[in-house]
């Protein structure tokens, strides 16, 4: 059988190969990378780009970050994975160092941010049953409409968007959804006894950057607190960095009950997520009743340390704050200068949304392959929105060269 490993692949080959080859549920945009560092990526051809996307956020350290792929490749040579069967050195490490990190007694360990919000979900479920006296089976979660949390049937059951839900039931029952940024709203239903959590983005990614308004995240926490109900914090996207503190969380100052962390948790050179609770929460769980083959194997513990130690001396968290004003107030310049194209434009840190108003037959997947052209890598959501969420080691003047492309292309509409 043939094989193309080391032979130099063309656009149109890779393009190709996974078009025949690969299941239909992506639609990427027409370039093929080949390799990355910091802000940049390069394609098959030696084109250089500002990747803008960030891998959905899981590279906020930068591509292949020195001190984090060494971590990788030093324990690579050492041991991978041993399973859960045995103890190994670098998990307890691990532990110590997230939950202290975060604040938190405890940590399970998983590897994908979807198996971090099912493990949230039968955490919560389970302290309900034999904490908080909820009937067998009767247990309710809240979530939020337009969320996302992953694709797993449970997960999609908690989904508002008819592409994640339809002919994929039936559903997981015992969800409930409630209008986001609308505590009024939630008063009402965490009055039900059986009301387990409360599960939320702190700013909802995939809906377009949606930033709830000031105070809300705290105001539904302590309804949570009322109610014994617990408050789960998806901080998969938004959190570590990317809105210009660690946690979305911390700008509302709530410490959530359960904690779900993904993505950037690894720096983008391996799958990490990781649940943080307190021992009142997370002791429910006995061994047998939950796991992962792959979850705390010695690889992702020394990947992680480094990842979180890297997002703290370089002081990723700062920058994201401090550049995350500049590149707003630039995108809100931008669309006062053209505000038939612009509908709107938010956001928080370095996580930002533009709102593209279709015009003559040209919408935002337009301007990303006009972005992309000009060498700055973005992605549409929902049609007409379009995210900007470069990893956080750009510099002040990589990002007002990233701007002056937005605004020549916008201009080109």
């Amino acid at each position: 059988m043939e094989t193309i490993t080391n032979k130099k692949i063309s656009a149109e080959q890779a393009i190709e190969l996974e078009d025949k080859y690969g299941a239909h549920n992506y639609h990427p945009l027409p370039v093929v990378l080949e390799r990355g560092e910091g802000v940049y990526v390069w394609d098959v051809d030696g084109k250089k780009y500002f990747d803008f996307l960030a891998a959905y956020s899981a590279v906020n350290q930068g591509h292949c970050h020195p001190k984090i792929v060494s971590a990788l490749t030093e324990q690579a040579q050492k041991l991978t994975l041993t399973s859960r069967a045995f103890y190994n050195d670098s998990l307890g490490e691990y532990e110590k160092f997230v939950t202290s990190y975060f604040g938190y007694d405890k940590v399970l360990p998983m590897n994908t941010g979807a198996e971090g919000v099912e493990t949230a979900l039968k955490l919560a479920r389970k302290w309900a049953y034999e904490k908080k006296g909820v009937a067998e089976n009767e247990a309710v979660v809240i979530v939020c409409k337009n969320n996302f949390h992953g694709r797993t049937i449970s997960i999609v059951s908690a989904s508002s968007d008819p592409d994640a839900r339809t002919n994929f039931g039936p559903f997981t029952p015992g969800i409930v959804s409630v209008e986001y940024n609308d505590a009024a709203a939630l008063a009402e239903l965490v009055k039900n006894k059986n009301v387990a959590a409360f599960l939320v983005e702190p700013v909802q990614g995939e809906a377009g950057v949606i930033v709830p308004d000031e105070g809300y995240l705290k105001k539904c926490y302590e309804l949570c607190k009322e109610n014994n109900v617990l408050f789960i914090a998806d901080e998969i996207q938004s959190g570590l960095g990317r809105t210009g503190k660690l946690l979305a969380c911390d700008y509302d100052g709530v410490h959530p009950d359960i904690l779900i962390l993904g993505k950037a948790l690894a720096g983008g050179v391996y799958p990490v997520s990781a649940v943080l609770a307190n021992d009142e929460i997370m002791l429910c769980i006995k061994p047998g009743q939950h796991g992962s083959t792959y979850g705390g194997n010695p690889l992702a513990c020394k990947v992680a340390i480094a990842a979180l130690t890297v997002l703290k001396e370089e002081k990723l968290v700062e920058n994201s704050e401090r550049l995350g004003k500049v590149l707003l107030n630039e995108l809100k310049a931008i669309q006062a200068s053209y505000p038939d194209l612009i509908k709107t434009v938010r956001g928080k840190g370095l996580f930002c949304a533009m709102v593209i108003n279709e015009r003559n037959g040209k919408n935002a997947w337009d301007v990303c392959i006009e972005l992309l052209k000009n060498g700055l890598l973005a992605k549409p959501t929902h049609g007409d929105i379009i995210r900007f969420a470069p990893p956080l080691v750009i510099t002040e003047a990589q990002l007002m060269e990233c701007v002056s492309i937005i605004r020549k292309v916008v201009k080109m509409f």
